[in-house]
């Protein structure tokens, strides 16, 4: 059974708007198991975060979840990340980040974007990679 680190949030409108947030990022990690395009696995722990602070019942529900659920425990467990995860979600990024930098006129916005891909970048090949 996972563990509920994190504590409610105290504020009822902030857990409305946590949940709001953490329901959104379901559905973007559903779509995103079907379009390539889209990341699945921080759409699905960016939801488990809002459900953490939000509802222990959906939580629990995300955790649980037998097609949702390995997503998000295998991050949480620390077991890392699935060697294909990464190569999709490094290939996906670059290429839509040079895209991006090819359309964006503003140096500075380019250079933003660079820095930010490099460094999550870093962090994808830092985690550890989960063996099938």
């Amino acid at each position: 059974m996972p563990e509920l680190r994190q504590q409610q949030a105290r504020s009822r409108t902030l857990r409305y708007i946590l949940f709001a947030c953490g329901c959104l990022s379901v559905v973007l990690g559903v779509i995103g198991i079907f379009l390539p395009v889209l990341p699945t696995t921080p759409f699905l722990l960016l939801a488990a975060a809002c459900f953490a602070r939000s509802s222990k019942r959906f939580y629990l529900w995300l955790v649980l979840h037998p097609k949702l659920g390995p997503w998000v425990r295998d991050y949480l467990d620390g077991e890392g990340l699935p060697l294909k995860g990464k190569i999709w979600a490094l290939v996906l990024m670059w290429a839509s980040i040079s895209f991006s930098i090819w359309l964006v006129p503003l140096l500075w916005v380019r250079v933003f974007m660079l820095i930010s891909a490099v460094c999550v970048t870093v962090y994808i090949l830092k985690q550890k990679t989960r063996t099938l």
